[in-house]
């Protein structure tokens, strides 16, 4: 039995299926497939079980799950103690929405790096909605950005607004839209496919059918199709302003629009933190963190951009 395979169990148990659990550790759904057959092979349980709604918890498997748990936290601590003993830099490992990682995570990192007293080594990866509060809690994140997760008594995290903002949709200024919204081509980025986030959840608001949507790689892509005539795109206002004010871009008045919504930090309970976590959180309130989660288009120096990816522990 093996920290990795209890990793994958707590996380296929927690996230309700092996693809999910696959993408919160950034390796192939096979991968986790094997590691949970080991670990039922070791100890002669199937632990979860598919049913019609889902991953279904065995009674042996709801049993291991707590103490699964606490194993794979203790790893964790017991990897940070010997990193700390070794003289190794703080972690500081964050993940956020795709929105969230493609416009502010590197300059919020990049000023708060600037800041820290000790020596610290910056992680950044995307997660969806969902994932947010499990990788918290089973510290394959130290802090994630985006909306607030639901409150789970099993899980020691909370989540604390840091940020309110607007979303709206865009589109071409000369565009003529006809019809209803369920009509019109919708363009999104991956924060679009999250059923979790606030664009998903707007799209499942108004009903929009899959056809009707479009994927892309990042928002700035999806912007830029809606400037160029190809349909609608939901944005966060602040985030769209130059494109407003240059007319590349206008708003589209549709139902339920603006969004009044707010960025929130998921963290370990206070208890728990680490001091890098704690020292983030405190400066996700300073007047320079608000500014940057405001306008962040100033970027980073080449020499500290690092493109966010899923953050693992997998072995």
């Amino acid at each position: 039995m093996t920290l990795t395979q209890l990793n994958a169990f707590v996380l296929v148990a927690r996230l309700g299926s092996v693809t999910s659990a696959a993408n919160a550790l950034g390796v192939s759904e096979s991968a986790v497939s094997q590691a949970l057959t080991a670990l039922r092979q070791h100890l002669g349980d199937q632990l979860v079980s598919r049913g019609p709604s889902g991953m279904t918890l065995t009674p042996g498997g709801s049993r291991l799950l707590a103490t699964a748990s606490q194993i794979v936290v203790l790893g964790a601590e017991a990897h940070a103690a010997v990193r700390a003993a070794q003289g190794a830099p703080e972690q500081l490992r964050v993940v956020a929405t795709s929105t969230l990682a493609e416009f502010v995570v590197s300059p919020l990192m990049e000023a708060f790096t600037r800041r820290f007293a000790g020596a610290l080594e910056v992680s950044a990866g995307v997660a969806v909605t969902e994932e947010m509060a499990v990788l918290v809690a089973n510290r394959l994140a130290d802090i994630a950005i985006g909306p607030a997760v639901a409150a789970d008594p099993a899980l020691p995290v909370v989540s604390e607004p840091v940020f309110r903002y607007r979303l709206v949709v865009v589109t071409a200024r000369q565009s003529r839209l006809r019809g209803s919204p369920q009509q019109w081509r919708w363009l999104v980025g991956p924060s679009g496919t999250d059923p979790g986030s606030n664009i998903g959840k707007l799209l499942a608001t108004l009903r929009i059918p899959e056809e009707s949507i479009g994927v892309f790689p990042n928002q700035t892509a999806a912007w830029a199709a809606a400037a160029d005539g190809a349909g609608v795109a939901p944005a966060v206002e602040h985030l769209v302003t130059q494109q407003l004010r240059r007319g590349e871009l206008s708003l589209v008045e549709v139902p339920g629009t603006p969004v009044e919504s707010c960025w929130h930090a998921t963290m370990l309970e206070r208890q728990y933190r680490s001091t890098a976590a704690s020292a983030l959180r405190r400066f996700l309130s300073t007047p320079e963190a608000m500014q940057l989660m405001r306008s962040p288009a100033a970027g980073v120096p080449p020499s500290r951009f690092r493109p966010p990816v899923y953050v693992t522990i997998w072995s």
